[in-house]
């Protein structure tokens, strides 16, 4: 399930990715805040976890107030958030008040405290039908960008509580589009697409590149795919239709798919070129490709992710990881310790400790845990908390986090060379 198989040749030159012009975003005042209000949020001193406003000084009292509607909006209580500020500096920490070496965001849904529960959205299908799917909430998706392991970090114009809604949003609606899906596993092979909208990967003449992406999760058997593709079929997914469908901004849909098709291929670069730099054979010309949709972060703590995140699992054993597609393991994390099963394998999802052992099996000829059952090795606890290191350290899991770009909220990124071109 690595990133080579249906992988296009490295030595593709990839186009020009048109610079994307960004308008000030702003959010009316909103009046007083409910409750609770502002200062029923704990303050510290500064820390370094959870939510980061770097911002002007005298933009802090608005986005306090914003942040403690929105928060109050998902019955989270003040005294499970610990808010740190520096007032001079315009700087404002918004962060779990669980122990600071807690990380971990996989059993938040377990506990009570958090208090929870899935929601359920309707997504479009054919003949302008829908599917209700039960999906992470929003609330666990804040909840975890909350928690301690990471920071992310809102600035400049995404000073602006509307910019964590949006990213939020965001993140649902991707995660709600990997719920469901039962793509063909190539093995190996090529991949197949629908001919009347595909061509080799790439939409044909005359369909809109929303149409085309869509097609490939609302008629799934005619798509066989391996999981790089995948994961990023289900990022384009969730960004497109997210400002399509869900927001209804024209404006963000244009600039989204402009940046998409600068080099008339929607699914090549979709993620900056540096993920891929632990490869033998990465060409150091993609060192400097940002990415079209999104942006990449290393040094998550251990057992963190959010609701959305585009993970990778790396496939450490010399022989296994040379057969295609099982390099290593591209997948979106779902909430409530699930991962995606874009083919159905495990009843459409993976628990964190599923996911390793399915990575780790590779290297026993596990390939199909249906027909290789027998040559399964059992792992103990301790096995799976030594997986749970990054390869460096023994383990699987790489510590990179692939997130959305904050879309009209900061400038969008194009490759250096062509910069002068703008």
């Amino acid at each position: 399930m690595g990133r080579h198989s249906q992988m296009p040749l490295r030595n593709i030159i990839l186009a020009l990715l048109l610079p994307v012009l960004l308008g000030n975003a702003c959010v009316a005042d909103a009046g007083p805040p409910q409750q609770p209000a502002v200062n029923d949020y704990q303050t510290h001193t500064l820390g370094f976890d959870g939510i980061r406003f770097s911002c002007r000084p005298e933009q802090l009292e608005k986005i306090e107030s914003g942040m403690a509607r929105y928060l109050a909006s998902f019955g989270i209580a003040p005294e499970l958030v610990v808010k740190k500020v520096d007032r001079k500096n315009g700087i404002l920490f918004y962060t779990l008040s669980t122990p600071e070496e807690d990380a971990n965001t996989l059993n938040l849904q377990d506990r009570p405290e958090m208090q929870i529960k899935e929601e359920v959205v309707s997504l479009p299908m054919e003949h302008g039908k829908k599917k209700n799917i039960q999906t992470v909430s929003k609330k666990e998706i804040l909840l975890a960008l909350l928690q301690h392991g990471r920071t992310t970090e809102f600035k400049g114009r995404a000073c602006n509580i509307e910019a964590l809604k949006d990213h939020v949003g965001i993140r649902q609606n991707t995660v709600a589009w990997a719920e469901d899906l039962m793509w063909i596993w190539p093995d190996g092979g090529p991949a197949n697409w629908n001919e009347k909208l595909w061509k080799d990967g790439t939409p044909k003449p005359g369909y809109p590149v929303y149409k085309a992406v869509n097609d490939v999760f609302v008629n799934q058997a005619k798509y066989s795919i391996g999981c790089y593709t995948a994961t990023k079929l289900v990022v384009v997914q969730g960004v497109l239709d997210y400002y399509r469908r869900i927001k209804k901004d024209k404006v963000q849909l244009k600039r989204v798919v402009r940046r998409l098709l600068a080099d008339k291929d929607p699914l090549v670069a979709v993620e900056p070129g540096r993920m891929w730099d632990f490869e033998k054979d990465f060409d150091p010309r993609e060192q400097n490709n940002p990415g079209k949709l999104v942006k990449v972060e290393y040094g998550a703590g251990p057992r963190n992710f959010v609701p959305g995140d585009w993970v990778y699992f790396l496939n450490t054993d010399p022989v296994s990881y040379q057969k295609i597609g099982y390099e290593g393991s591209n997948a979106i994390y779902l909430g409530r310790n699930k991962f995606d099963d874009y083919y159905n394998d495990n009843n459409h999802f993976y628990t964190y400790d599923e996911k390793l052992n399915e990575v780790y099996q590779w290297r026993n000829g596990v390939f199909s845990r249906a027909r290789d059952f027998a040559r399964i090795q059992p792992l103990t606890p301790e096995d799976l908390e030594r997986l749970s290191a990054p390869p460096s350290e023994g383990g699987l899991l790489t510590t990179m986090r692939v997130f959305p770009y904050f879309f009209g909220y900061e400038e969008l990124p194009v490759r250096e060379e062509y910069l002068t071109l703008e």
